[in-house]
Order: C-alpha cells, then structure tokens, then sequence
C-alpha cells in the first residue's frame, strides 16, 4: 500500500514554533542542532508517517478512514479510488484486506486459504519501522493453505505444531496488507470468497489455551497534517516507545536523546534559545531536500523512469535512513522488488515535466515488449501534487494486464496507452488512461517480476526498459 494523509515532507517541515527538548538540549550549539534536526527528520519521518495511518486506520472510529480495531482484519471489496486519502500512492489493482497488530501481549496467527494457481496474492508484513519483514503468498510461500504466527520483538517461545513459519516484526504494533489479484469488476464475487478465508487470531486460541493478561491500554495521541507541523518529535517520541533499538540505531537515538527526545517522553517547550529553534527548522528544511533530492537521483533513470529498489527489511536497509525515507515519500508500504517492481516518472521521455493542462501523452509498449512478470502489471496515474488517484469521468484509475484482451493493439502489434484528460475519442477510449488537468504522477507496477531475461531485475540494470513517454505535438 504505499503514504500519508498528506503528511508530505512540506507539510512536516513547516515548524514555526519548534522548543520541542528539554534542558539538556540548551547547551548544544546552533550548527550542531542543525546537524541533528536533519538527521532526526530523514530517520523519523517513515515512524511518524506509519503511526498517522495506523491511527487512522486502527484508533480513530471516526477518522472517516478507519478499517478495524487491533487484531481485526478489514475486507475490502473494492479497489482503491480518490475517496481513499490516508495513503499516498496507493494500489489500485487489487482489493486490499487491512490489518494492524498489536503483539504486545501475545503473537498473532495469521491463516491462508488455498488460492487457485492463476491467481496471485501476497500478504505484506510491515512493521512500525516500515521494514518489509516478511511475506505470505504465491511467491513466498505458494498459493497452498497455511496458518503462520506473527510475534512481537519481545516474545519468546518455540514455534508450535501446525505454524508453517514465525515472522518477527521489529515493534509491537504493525501492520499487515493483502493484496488479492482482481481480474475484472465481475471477479469481484470470487475474490470475496478468497478474503473470507483470511483468518486472524491469538496464539492462545489458535492454541486453545487460556489467553494472557491484556497489554496494558494505550493513550494514542491523536494526529493529523495540522499537528504534525509543531509536534512531529512529540510522535516520533510516542512510536519509538513501541520499538526496541536495533544495533544500528544505537547511534541515532542517542543523537535524538541529545535533543531530549526520547521514546515515550514529553519534551520542555522551553529549553532551546531562538537561534536553536532556527537552526531546528533549517535543519528539517535540510532533511527534506535531502529526501527529495534522493527520489530524484538515488535511482537510475531510464528513458525518464526512475527505477530502483526502495523497499525492504531492516538489513536492506542497514541504517540507511536516507532510503528509507525516501521510500516512505515515493509510497508507503512498497513491496520489495522481488515483489513488486515500481518504476515511477514525472517526466517525459525528454525530461520535460508532464502536465495534463499543457499536453496529451502516449506510451507505446512494442509488440511482444510488455512488462516481464509472473503474476500481472499496470500503470497508475496519480495527481502530481498529492500523490491520490484522481476523480475522472470513467473511472479508470490504472491500464493494467487484464485489460489488455479489451484494448487495441496497433497494426505491428505493439500498445498505445493515451494519457490526457479529455477522451481521446471513442474509437481510442479503451487505451485511454485520463490525467489530472495539473501536474502528473505515474507509477508502472510489475508484480512478481520475471528473474529471467528479459527482466526489470536487478533493479535498474536489467534488461526490459520501461519506454519513455512521449508528447503528443
């Protein structure tokens, strides 16, 4: 799924009245507070985006977003559209099923249906730390029935019968996102079914044991693109509290712990000097240029797509909080790229910006050149400025590959996508992908993509190249 109710980095850095630390921040010079608040935005800035969806989705009964309590899996059945605003970027090919756990007092067991071999599914475990620590689906593990157990970083225990594999997120709460592949609109009755399967209980009743004492209840602050703008240490403070320190971020929270942030702790409003809240806000300013800078050229460009792999667990990663962030900004709760590759453009095939108020655009796939997968692929067109699907007077929020038997194909057999925001005509519309009347955001998905030539993998060296997009003179 990928990121947050338009929680931008914009919207994160614009602190006007930042004396978030306590007294033992007062003595740290301007330039090294400046140092500091940069680093601490690129590390915090994943955290605070997943607790503001995780508060959405699982806390706030009336956040007009919410899914489920913890525990509880959320069925969708239906795809994503522009009503859907807690995640930036998200998938609009595959009805989701949500769910947030808390592991705090005991695991979690997770069961899967038999799901026919055509059909591709995934289960995504994400954990407060947006670490992609594991998968359940028909490239991790088959479309065979399965019951598997999710524990928190705390527990300990064997794996017990019938527990075909234990994932082990890195915080006490975290999420978990299905993805059920949906054929066309008329499928929708089979993937219901498939959904009903997804199973969810605690390792006590799975075990038909007594359950333990409850976790201890917890007071979620509440958060919204307003609140964060003064008080995103205050969050980042509360999740960390959630979340033991990995060996590799040893450093860093010691670092925060110089500005007196520290997990589950308020902050002395009145600790830093004017010239320290100055040098706070520069250095978050920092800390997002730096993210943007990365999005725009920590991956290989290819025929103006950027294509690379973000998304991982915590040893992808390995304290790169630099892509980490950046990750988060693209799209929360991307797959890795063994999963899900995503090229994404917001450029023509020249570098000129794409913008649906100026230009039309095609994309043309060769004949026999489509994107080299095993499960299917697509092309999502997004608002430039947000990152949402956008409103449009079909419908259509994505091309993808099970559209392809009702599209039409040129005469040497290749595929013309049309991307504007008026109807290209009716003999066109079936390849007509509408584009906001303002900037563009495309993302390509290729879900479970080929290893073997032609491949998109490894991620920017491979063989198949997505094709630029041209403008319409």
């Amino acid at each position: 799924m990928k990121t947050t109710r338009k929680l931008s980095l914009l919207a994160v850095t614009l602190v006007s009245a930042l004396a978030l630390t306590n007294v033992r921040a007062a003595d740290i010079a301007p330039a090294e507070t400046k140092s500091i608040a940069e680093e601490e935005l690129i590390y915090g800035l994943p955290i605070v985006m997943n607790y503001a969806v995780m508060y959405e989705y699982a806390v706030d009964k009336n956040s007009g977003q919410f899914k489920a309590p913890f525990n509880q899996i959320n069925n969708e059945a239906r795809v994503f559209t522009y009503k859907d605003t807690s995640v930036i970027t998200p998938n609009s090919d595959t009805p989701y099923s949500i769910l947030w756990t808390d592991l705090r007092a005991e695991p979690i067991v997770l069961s899967v249906p038999a799901v026919e071999k055509s059909r591709y599914y995934s289960v995504m475990l994400c954990d407060g730390n947006t670490y992609n620590y594991g998968y359940i689906g028909s490239r991790a593990t088959g479309n065979e029935p399965g019951d598997y157990m999710v524990a928190g970083p705390d527990w300990k225990g064997e794996t017990p019968p019938g527990i075909k594999k234990v994932f082990r997120s890195s915080t006490q709460f975290s999420a978990v996102a299905y993805r059920t592949q949906l054929f066309n609109p008329e499928d929708m009755p089979n993937v219901v079914k498939i959904q009903a399967g997804y199973k969810v209980q605690p390792l006590s009743q799975y075990l038909k044991q007594p359950a333990p004492p409850a976790a201890q209840a917890v007071n979620f602050p509440k958060i919204n693109k307003e609140m964060v703008k003064t008080g995103f240490f205050d969050y980042l403070a509360f999740a960390l509290q959630f979340a033991p320190a990995e060996p590799q971020e040893k450093e860093i929270r010691g670092k925060l712990a110089r500005l007196g942030i520290e997990a589950g702790k308020k902050f002395d409003l009145a600790a830093l000097s004017q010239e320290q809240k100055a040098a706070l806000v520069a250095g978050m300013k920092e800390g997002e240029a730096k993210v943007k800078q990365y999005l725009e050229s920590g991956q290989k460009n290819i025929n103006g797509w950027k294509v690379g792999s973000l998304f991982g667990d915590s040893a992808f990663y390995n304290g790169d909080w630099l892509k980490r962030a950046a990750a988060a900004q693209a799209g929360i709760y991307g797959n890795d790229a063994a999963e899900a590759m995503y090229p994404m453009t917001r450029v023509d095939a020249t570098g000129e910006p794409l913008d649906g108020s100026k230009h039309n655009y095609t994309l043309t796939f060769a004949a026999g050149h489509y994107p080299p997968v095993n499960a299917f692929w697509s092309v999502t067109m997004y608002d430039g400025k947000s990152q949402l699907l956008i409103k449009n007077p079909i419908n259509r929020y994505l091309i993808n590959s099970p559209m392809l038997p009702n599209m039409k194909k040129n005469k040497d057999g290749s595929l013309t996508l049309y991307i504007q925001k008026d109807s290209p005509g009716a003999d066109k519309e079936s390849n007509w992908l509408p584009a906001p009347n303002d900037t563009i955001y495309l993302v390509m998905r290729l879900y479970w993509p080929k290893t073997e030539a032609p491949s998109i993998l490894p991620a920017g060296e491979g063989s198949w190249k997505p094709p630029g997009i041209v403008q319409v003179k």
